[in-house]
């Protein structure tokens, strides 16, 4: 039924400018606007709907994107010189990377507190 509809993911924030900021010049993400909503344009022609919910948002609990990168090391040193700030969980050292088992993973948060990953390809 769905074999050759291009579908997409979404998810909310309560702050459109402060996302389209984050998303586009923190990140590097290309980012278009529409409609009061934000389409971020990943690689491989993919593109993730961001909508607004204003004060109704609720953070994801989850992660709701991951970041396959080669040299997660350099990637999260670049992060914290944008200001990104990294989840400091059980198991992540000091550079806010998880190194107790799987892939090198390192956790933070989009202005509106959905939880993003970078992850050791």
């Amino acid at each position: 039924m769905f074999e050759n509809t291009k579908a997409f993911s979404g998810f909310s924030v309560d702050d459109i400018p402060a996302a389209k900021q984050f998303y586009n010049q923190v990140l590097g993400i290309p980012v278009t606007e529409a409609n009061g909503m934000l389409r971020l344009h990943i690689a491989g022609g993919t593109e993730i709907l961001v909508y607004p919910k204003g004060p109704a948002h609720r953070a994801a609990t989850f992660t709701i994107l991951n970041f396959p990168v080669t040299d997660i090391e350099a990637t999260v040193k670049q992060l914290k010189e944008r200001g990104v700030a990294f989840e400091q969980l059980p198991g992540v050292g000091e550079d806010g990377i998880n190194r107790s088992g799987g892939p090198l993973i390192a956790w933070f948060k989009d202005p509106a507190g959905n939880w993003l990953s970078v992850i050791q390809e």
